[in-house]
């Protein structure tokens, strides 16, 4: 009898129906936000001396070749298929006269910004009629350089500058927008 009820034990567990499996299941979600950095975020154009030298008619006037055609490199960032970029240009005034206007004499200097990015690019003229940046233009996903560049510079009477240090500043923005890839 004893032989039987062992033999027995391992056919009733073959005979034993499976019991069901049961799944569950954990969702793993996470998102990345729209965004744009600059990682060097600044540069300086030394343009030096911005007067014609010499003698002749043109001596002490803007020397637009001093300005025309400088550039300098940003490095930035969009993660966002909408990301746009404005540039802003801002004149460079004399930083060391205050004192009023004098006919013949100029104390500003005017001039086109340039900044492209991801093969698109805008523009700001310092000479704007309303102060701010220009149009904004999508750069979208991009990794890399955004170029500087100034040209068409001027002066507002084409007068002799006045001596003193001049400084102005182009900015350029890089704005993320909602482009569903994040929260």
């Amino acid at each position: 009898m004893r032989i039987s009820f062992l033999l027995a034990v391992p056919a009733a567990l073959v005979a034993t129906p499976a019991l069901a499996q049961s799944t569950g299941t954990v969702n793993v979600n996470g998102s990345v936000a729209d965004r744009c950095l600059f990682t060097v975020p600044s540069a300086v154009i030394a343009l030096g001396e911005i007067s014609q030298s010499g003698t002749g008619a043109a001596a002490g006037r803007l020397d637009t070749a001093r300005v025309d055609n400088q550039f300098r490199d940003l490095v930035g960032w969009c993660n966002g298929t909408a990301a746009t970029m404005t540039v802003e240009a801002q004149p460079l005034l004399n930083l060391d006269y205050g004192g009023p206007a004098i006919s013949g004499f100029d104390t500003r200097v005017d001039y086109l910004a340039t900044a492209a990015a991801n093969s698109t690019s805008t523009t700001d003229s310092s000479l704007a009629a309303s102060p701010g940046p220009g149009g904004a233009v999508n750069v979208g996903l991009f990794s890399g350089n955004i170029r500087v560049t100034l040209s068409q510079s001027s002066t507002p009477g084409s007068g002799l500058l006045v001596a003193g240090n001049y400084g102005g500043q182009v900015i350029v923005t890089l704005t993320p927008n909602f482009s569903g890839g994040g929260d």
